[in-house]
């Protein structure tokens, strides 16, 4: 059955199986996310791996990729949502639950080609009006990445900017230009900032 361009209610939504590429819930409608090309899931693999193999050991925060949060009235799947260890939603026994309903720490969205980085700049500043801390817009073919943060700022990364995520992982270390030297793997390229080293973890 198709339900893109459909109005449902909330309700009605969640009570849809899951499809793929995933659905996603905003003011009544539902649209379905970009197909991931390899440019898109590289980088969103990187980025969720960079904040796992640093916070999960030190139990200060975990990544997740593609899985949806229902929130604010909507129901979103970021391309990588990551919450402090505190806040990672669990059930009795500390099991990870199965359907997330609280807002992420952080929300990440990737830039694809068929997609308007004014459309998902908008939705990173829903995010941030709707209890997310900080919000990143990535975008692998500009190698960019504008960080969104709840007191109303909006900064461009590029190269050896260091992406600040101190409020919900502190000391974490990783830069525009070494996230986006994962798309040259085995060739001898570099990032257009010429970094290679993976993050440092302090």
């Amino acid at each position: 059955m198709a339900l893109t361009g459909r109005r449902l209610t909330l309700d009605e939504f969640l009570a849809q199986p899951e499809a793929e590429p995933a659905l996603e819930y905003a003011d009544g409608m539902v649209t379905q996310k970009v197909s991931p090309k390899a440019y898109h899931g590289a980088t969103q693999y990187g980025f969720a791996e960079a904040v796992n193999l640093y916070g999960r050991p030190r139990r200060l925060a975990r990544a997740f990729t593609e899985t949806r949060s229902t929130f604010g009235g909507r129901s979103y799947v970021p391309d990588v949502g990551i919450y402090r260890w505190a806040n990672v939603p669990r059930g009795a026994g500390g099991r990870i639950l199965d359907d997330f309903t609280t807002p992420w720490d952080v929300a990440v969205e990737i830039v694809s080609p068929e997609q308007s980085r004014q459309e998902l700049e908008a939705k990173c500043r829903w995010y941030l009006e709707n209890g997310v801390e900080i919000a990143l817009m990535i975008d692998p073919d500009h190698e960019d990445i504008v960080r969104f943060r709840n007191d109303g700022s909006r900064v461009e990364l590029r190269g050896n900017d260091r992406i600040d995520l101190d409020a919900v992982l502190p000391g974490f270390e990783l830069t525009p230009g070494i996230l986006f030297a994962t798309l040259y793997p085995g060739s001898g390229k570099t990032s257009s900032s010429g970094q290679i080293a993976w993050p440092r973890m302090r």
